[in-house]
């Protein structure tokens, strides 16, 4: 990118309380600043324009959702802070709403916030945020060089957490410039599991909705709530709200509860998505292999019975007329042992969550370029 962006009005500094002040942390002084101030953009709430708060549902939904939905809409997995700036240093100060403890995901994952570099299509990581297992607020360098040049940045924030407060730290006297603009205004939606939502990767940037985001370079929205991704139609009533929808992605066959619920909840969440949008694609994908089916059968019968309901759900609605339905296998993604890119048999490793990204890339790319095209020959 270029070393000199244009000049725009510059954001002003936040406006810290008595208990927080300016400290040396011995990078140098810092300016605390909102990532909800201009020119920063936070991306992955679709409600935050509307509420302001870290939350990927709205505060006060207007359908009924499970208090397990309600909690985990908290966290913010998928949620990213752009911005451009030629400060040397970029440091993040947390207040989360509880600290880690999960035995099977590290801190920096659950709670952690990491840095990328270089722009769309060259991002690099560039740092991690370091902070005690437990802590519910920390302050932490996550980017240092020697040099002041102009840079673009991309935050991932916590995914297995909620964040009460962020703010940006930067070298007194640094410039801050907006992030550029996405390659579209239209957003991926990914609904689904604790794998959608990002368990367990060892930091943000590698869950693999915040991997094909940078891929892709569009706004994804995470909806993954772990351990409660189950399909119910109110879900898809919320996911409808989101304005813009490039996509569908629909992950959650995981916490589906079985094949007969799963052939209960499915149809209901795909015809109520499509009651507000009739033409959004939307790709269904079946769940990764368990590093248990090797030696016991049942849940391998039970994966096989779901993926052939998925393959014959969507022959039957392209049959009667829809014709943005894609159907994914993936159960090959993660290779022949399975089990060696998960935790623990489940839940992906980064390895496993960049597999992932490997798989469904391509799919994303032709869908939504399809989806273009076919706007485009329709305004022809």
């Amino acid at each position: 990118m270029q070393n000199n962006p244009p000049e725009t009005e510059k954001v002003s500094p936040y406006q810290l309380d008595q208990n927080m002040k300016i400290e040396n942390d011995g990078a140098g002084e810092r300016l605390w600043y909102s990532p909800q101030e201009e020119p920063f953009q936070v991306s992955g709430f679709a409600w935050l324009n509307v509420e302001h708060k870290y939350r990927r549902l709205p505060a006060v939904p207007d359908v009924p959702i499970r208090p397990e939905v309600d909690a985990l809409a908290n966290c913010t997995s998928g949620g990213q802070i752009r911005f451009r700036t030629n400060s040397r240093s970029v440091s993040v100060r947390v207040r989360l709403t509880a600290g880690s403890g999960m035995y099977h995901m590290p801190p920096t994952g659950e709670c952690g916030v990491d840095a990328y570099i270089g722009g769309p299509g060259q991002w690099l990581h560039a740092g991690t945020a370091r902070f005690q297992a437990g802590q519910v607020e920390y302050e932490s360098s996550i980017f240092d060089s020697g040099t002041s040049e102009a840079r673009s940045f991309l935050l991932n924030m916590p995914l297995y957490q909620g964040v009460e407060e962020i703010w940006i730290g930067l070298e007194p006297g640094a410039e801050v410039w907006a992030p550029e603009a996405y390659d579209s205004s239209k957003k991926v939606i990914v609904y689904g599991t604790s794998i959608t939502q990002g368990g367990c990767a060892s930091r943000p940037g590698m869950s693999y909705t915040n991997i094909l985001s940078r891929r892709l370079h569009l706004e994804f929205i995470n909806l993954g709530f772990s351990g409660n991704g189950k399909g119910e139609s109110e879900l898809a009533v919320l996911a409808a709200q989101i304005s813009e929808p490039a996509c569908l992605v629909i992950d959650y066959e995981g916490n589906s509860g079985g094949t007969e619920s799963y052939r209960q909840t499915l149809p209901r969440y795909i015809e109520t998505y499509r009651k507000v949008h009739p033409e959004v694609p939307i790709i269904l994908i079946s769940r990764i292999r368990h590093g248990a089916e090797s030696f016991k059968p049942e849940i391998l019968e039970g994966r096989l019975a779901r993926k052939k309901f998925q393959m014959d759900l969507i022959r039957e609605l392209t049959e009667a007329g829809d014709q943005n339905l894609t159907f994914v296998d993936g159960s090959d993604w993660l290779g022949d042992d399975p089990g060696e890119a998960t935790v623990d048999g489940v839940h992906p490793t980064d390895l496993g969550f960049k597999l992932m990204a490997d798989g469904l890339e391509p799919v994303l790319r032709q869908v939504i370029d399809d989806r273009a095209a076919a706007a485009g020959r329709s305004k022809s």
